[in-house]
């Protein structure tokens, strides 16, 4: 799993960032600004850290991803078909009427553990798969997204205290901190900060990292459990609607959906990034 290199890693993440896109131009709906920030993430995760595949989707000792932040699905829907567990022609059909691929993750999708999108859940469904793999004697691991915008939920809170009281050291929760939510940034809306040691005050082992760097992003998720009998938290600061420059840091694109003219322009800028990176 981690034999996949840092060039080859960040080329993933451009071509994710520009089939999400096209989804969700071609859809004409889409949560594309915390889809964008959260694909380097999700990138490590399928190519270098999880143990899961197509083939052992019914294992029980599979590792577990759940995507708290179910809004941003695009992103996971695009990981998913490239790693093989549907063909990437079903992402054509992204919220259309009767398809199954709608704007939030379901289980009706090959690969998704857990519906989600109702904010604030995710981490207690995660929490308690990760007990389940305690009790039952199984060595999997849970991993979890989180949006920052989310983390306003008070069962985020009540879920942290479960898993550090039952040291859940098999699940790790990621935050993704691009510090912008729908309705603006999140210390304006309800101030989150100092996240780490609030994280560290509930018994969670914390560190922090460039969400956007590869390389950073699987020496800190392969290296989970940070500490025995504790829960992992990694706090991964992006930037929202990382990769379309006039996308980045914009709240109103947390929903959205390009203009021809818009969509083009971001299409180039990202096939520009990978020309220079060589290809």
């Amino acid at each position: 799993m981690n034999a996949m290199t840092e060039h080859r890693l960040i080329m993933k993440s451009i071509e994710y960032r520009i089939r999400l896109l096209g989804c969700i131009k071609k859809a004409k709906a889409g949560h594309t600004g915390g889809s964008l920030s959260c694909v380097d993430i999700l990138n490590v995760l399928y190519n270098c850290v999880l143990n899961i595949s197509p083939e052992t989707v019914h294992d029980p000792r599979r590792d577990r991803y759940i995507q708290s932040k179910g809004h941003s699905v695009e992103a996971l829907y695009v990981v998913l078909a490239d790693k093989g567990f549907f063909p990437d022609s079903d992402l054509d059909t992204f919220c259309r009427f009767r398809s199954p691929y709608v704007g939030h993750p379901t289980r009706k999708i090959k690969g998704i553990e857990q519906n989600t999108g109702a904010l604030g859940h995710g981490l207690a469904f995660s929490a308690g798969a990760a007990l389940g793999g305690k009790l039952d004697g199984l060595g999997y691991r849970v991993f979890t997204l989180l949006g920052d915008g989310e983390l306003a939920e008070g069962s985020n809170w009540e879920s942290m205290m479960t898993a550090a009281h039952y040291g859940l050291d098999n699940l790790t929760a990621i935050v993704d901190r691009n510090q912008l939510q729908i309705t603006g940034r999140t210390e304006e809306v309800c101030a989150l900060e100092n996240l780490s040691d609030k994280f560290t005050a509930f018994g969670w082992s914390v560190r922090e990292v460039d969400g956007h760097d590869v390389a950073a992003l699987r020496e800190v998720l392969s290296a989970t459990p940070f500490s025995v009998g504790k829960p992992s938290m990694v706090i991964a600061h992006t930037i929202k609607g990382k990769g379309v420059s006039f996308m980045e840091n914009n709240a109103q694109w947390h929903h959205g959906v390009p203009s021809d003219e818009q969509y083009e322009s971001a299409i180039r800028e990202l096939k520009s990034q990978m020309q220079e990176m060589g290809v």
